[in-house]
């Protein structure tokens, strides 16, 4: 299991190969927020969002012997791009299976990565078992995208950037709210804040209709979505929590955040013209509910991820004419 030694070390591991982002903030979206607003963007990461932080973790952590064979993942996009990236730093093979409605830009971006692409229909296809199997034939470890150690540990370490940032600021109590999946990035950020900002607290934001870790936490126990696919948010959009991250989520986090995809798009237009963000649906809910759900935030301040960047033109320029300011 994922610890805060874990995620030290791979910090260390991920020092002078991720960037330490910024904490941006902008008047405009405090006004809107009624709060301070705090926003991490990771959609200026390698590969335009957090999931090379995770990728580098678990590639770097394996023995040399294993690494060599090659690294087999799956991913709607930024996961698969991250890993793409971190096997090629290490001169290894890597295997991508995708969706085939993952937006084309990731598709292609992870291709140009050197990574071979399998895709899949997620619809009708277990990603999974692709997975399980494509690594068992030829012999390639598996980097899952959000329920392996590693990963949450490189995920983790945004957890310990937004802590000593909130610190040198005098902040010791605020939410902090994370885009999440199947919630890697949250419960790395919330073991992050649990060790060194206890008065901070991790909050999942989802899309509607695709809100099983806010009903998971509600309910106590795993709940799945009824749908697979379907989403502008594609980049967040998984089956059910993991069953490494949600015990990690139910016992640090706070009730989840859920908006609606029209808010997601409003928050992308809102990180453009106000930070010059370029940010992706999915990367953008967590932005979304801390100006569009202010009354189930707590404090007189609110840290904010944008998860990734990895947006099609079509969907920016459809946010851009929209909810033009």
């Amino acid at each position: 299991m994922t610890d805060i030694t874990m995620i030290r070390a791979a910090a260390t591991r991920l020092a002078g190969h991720a960037r330490r982002t910024p904490l941006l903030s902008s008047p405009f979206l405090d006004e809107i927020a009624g709060r301070r607003v705090f926003v991490k963007p990771e959609c200026l990461q390698h590969t335009g969002s957090f999931k090379y932080r995770g990728a580098r973790s678990a590639v770097s952590a394996l023995d040399e012997g294993t690494r060599a064979r090659g690294v087999i993942a799956f991913s709607s996009g930024n996961h698969a791009q991250g890993v793409a990236l971190a096997a090629r730093q290490f001169g290894v093979p890597s295997v991508i299976i995708m969706p085939g409605d993952a937006p084309r830009m990731k598709i292609d971006n992870t291709r140009a990565l050197g990574a071979e692409v399998v895709l899949y229909d997620r619809a009708t296809e277990d990603r999974d078992a692709i997975g399980a199997a494509l690594s068992s034939e030829r012999g390639l470890t598996l980097i899952k995208p959000f329920d392996e150690p590693q990963v949450i540990a490189g995920q983790g370490t945004i957890g310990l950037e937004i802590a000593e940032d909130a610190a040198a600021m005098g902040i010791t109590r605020a939410d902090v709210l994370v885009c999440c999946g199947g919630g890697g990035l949250t419960s790395g950020i919330a073991l992050s804040l649990e060790a060194d900002a206890p008065g901070l607290r991790a909050r999942p934001c989802e899309p509607e209709g695709f809100d099983d870790v806010a009903r998971s936490l509600a309910s106590g126990e795993i709940k799945r979505n009824a749908r697979t696919a379907g989403s502008l948010c594609d980049a967040i959009i998984t089956p059910q929590p993991g069953n490494i991250t949600f015990p990690i989520m139910q016992r640090l986090c706070g009730p989840g955040l859920v908006v609606s995809e029209d808010e997601a798009l409003h928050a992308v237009a809102l990180a453009f013209s106000r930070l010059k963000l370029v940010a992706e649906p999915g990367g953008a809910v967590a932005l979304a509910a801390a100006l569009f759900r202010a009354d189930q935030i707590e404090g007189e301040a609110v840290f904010v991820t944008i998860s990734g960047g990895n947006v099609d033109a079509d969907v920016f320029c459809d946010a851009l004419s929209r909810f033009a300011v």
